[in-house]
């Protein structure tokens, strides 16, 4: 390993707490084990059907109606 990469590596691994030959392990490791497959963000897009409602335009009323409601309970007498 020329002088400059072990320098920079053993920086690496005292930032990391670990010793050289651990961090060495680590990417050896890191780069024999097969890739990890990500998901496919587009997965989480169109989870639910909203059925045409629009909360971004109603979100303000949505938002007063659910504060109203919370108060509404709030102010019913314990039984």
């Amino acid at each position: 390993m020329d002088p400059d990469l072990q320098r920079r590596a053993k920086l690496r691994a005292d930032v990391l707490g670990i010793s050289l030959a651990e961090y060495i392990r680590r990417a050896v490791a890191r780069d024999l084990d097969p890739p990890v497959a990500k998901a496919d963000v587009s997965a989480i897009f169109s989870l639910g059907n909203s059925g045409g409602s629009n909360i971004a335009k109603y979100k303000d009323q949505m938002i007063a109606d659910a504060i109203a409601a919370k108060l509404e309970r709030n102010r019913r007498p314990a039984r």
